[in-house]
């Protein structure tokens, strides 16, 4: 009778636990293609001596070897790895509980009874070595709960990898973006500087001949002395993005490497709804949240097993002697070898609300996660339309500029005429000069701006694209549908 509801109870158990089990990891494996994956598995280098062994880029990088480059060599990603790897190994650790458990035991006891005990005790004591198997049968859905928490945080801790790249790519690509603005300033304020010098010499010569005054000549050479200070200015700010860049990439920051690229606009003709669309579909952080939900209401579960018996059969196998090696020695000697199978149910009937109470702070736990996943879609929703502004606004900007530039190079190149036939003025010359440089300048920026925004816009819809300029022109070639 004992034996076949031990039968039972184990068939019971594993109809709960293994097929379980089972069936938990094919739902795992079917939810994967909700979110990407990881864009870059494998480990990365830790420590300065590792990334000393990387050899430094022998070419040019351009946007897209630079934001591989970082993929593969920051540290703070790998730190989202070695996380994500950790989770991982919980799971499985969670899915080892559903199998069964074996220990063993060793102890030695000595005892002293009174004379009028009719038994004696053994001379050397008593030595007891012991095996037991034990399987959960059922644990009030805790296994089951624990193993789909477990699960779901390594699913959620993937998405977390995939977030930290998107993250690094769009720092990479403003990074690199900047340090191309920077590098065309720098070479705007040199030909400027240059305008300026070829300016101050043509008013010395005049001077010397007596057609310019000498104020022409002192306000020249103060221009030139402005234009030699912003070219600094603007060589400096080129050096810090460079550093700025070598770090995102886990470069020194002194390294001297090439980035080669230019600011080229390629219109993004996606509309509001289809970026929403897109952003809903792919993006991490809105995988995260719901993988929140999820992992709280698992939590409660676990907490809700409380409520339930906790059941596991065991077999277990015991021998006892008096010696060391469990033999027989002495007048009062002892040996004994035993086997028992049977099945243990425990049950908390009672505990003065604990489990109830702690049921309704998970289940407010399960409430607070859904309302923060609420409050992110509709955030979601703000963060795409003032990127997709924020992109057409740069774009508007870029045509603006262009003009501006067509005028400003018209004009320069008008004054420097009236004041070679001696109908100009030499500040109108440096005058024109000026507002070309701000032409130059308001082009760069804009056409950067728009890079900039069109790369954020593409994180923010959860996208890879580590080449923006590249993605666009793609996309132009398959025109979206309306």
């Amino acid at each position: 009778m004992k034996g076949s509801f031990l039968f039972g109870l184990c068939a019971f158990g594993a109809a709960l636990t293994l097929p379980g089990g089972a069936w938990l990891a094919d739902a795992a494996a079917a939810d994967s293609h909700v979110v990407q994956k990881p864009l870059y598995s494998g480990e990365r280098p830790l420590g300065a001596e590792d990334r000393a062994r990387e050899p430094l880029p022998r070419g040019p990088l351009d946007m897209r070897g630079a934001v591989e480059r970082a993929l593969r060599h920051n540290p703070g990603l790998g730190a989202e790895e070695a996380q994500s790897r950790s989770s991982e190994e919980g799971r499985k650790s969670a899915r080892g509980a559903f199998g069964p458990r074996l220990g063993m035991s060793y102890s030695v006891t000595k005892q002293e009874r009174r004379p009028a005990s009719t038994q004696r005790p053994a001379e050397y004591g008593v030595y007891s070595w012991g095996i037991e198997v034990s399987q959960p049968v059922f644990q009030g859905f805790r296994l089951l709960a624990t193993y789909q928490k477990a699960a779901l945080q390594a699913d959620s801790d993937k998405a977390s990898v995939r977030q930290a790249e998107l993250s690094m790519t769009e720092k990479v690509q403003t990074a690199f973006l900047n340090y191309l603005r920077a590098a065309e300033n720098s070479l705007s304020e040199k030909e400027s500087l240059e305008r300026l010098r070829d300016q101050l010499k043509i008013t010395r010569a005049y001077y010397d001949v007596g057609l310019s005054p000498r104020l022409d000549v002192l306000q020249a050479e103060v221009d030139v002395s402005e234009a030699e200070r912003s070219y600094i200015q603007a060589e400096n700010s080129r050096e810090t993005y460079l550093a700025e860049l070598n770090t995102l990439l886990g470069l020194p920051a002194t390294a001297q490497v090439a980035y080669a690229g230019t600011l080229r606009h390629v219109p993004f003709r996606f509309s509001l709804e289809q970026c929403l669309e897109r952003a809903y579909r792919q993006r991490p952080d809105l995988y995260i949240a719901a993988k929140s939900v999820e992992i709280a209401g698992k939590s409660q579960k676990e907490v809700q097993s409380e409520y339930y018996p906790q059941i596991e059969a065991y077999y277990n196998i015991t021998q006892e002697g008096n010696t060391p090696d469990l033999r027989n020695a002495g007048n009062h000697g002892s040996r004994m070898s035993s086997w028992e199978v049977g099945a243990r149910a425990t049950w908390e009937v009672f505990q003065w609300g604990t489990t109830y109470y702690a049921d309704q702070q998970a289940g407010w736990l399960v409430t607070k996660m859904r309302y923060e996943e609420e409050d992110l879609k509709l955030n979601v929703g703000y963060d795409i339309k003032s990127k997709l502004l924020a992109v057409r606004e740069a774009e508007k900007r870029i045509g603006v500029a262009q003009k501006g530039v067509a005028q400003a190079r018209e004009a320069y190149d008008v004054a420097v005429a009236r004041y070679q036939e001696h109908v100009g003025t030499n500040f109108d010359v440096l005058d024109a000069s000026s507002n070309l440089k701000t032409a130059h300048s308001s082009l760069t920026g804009a056409k950067a701006d728009y890079l900039t925004a069109l790369a954020q816009l593409y994180v923010a819809m959860g996208e890879f694209h580590p080449d923006v300029t590249r993605a666009a022109a793609r996309q132009n070639e398959v025109r979206p549908k309306k």
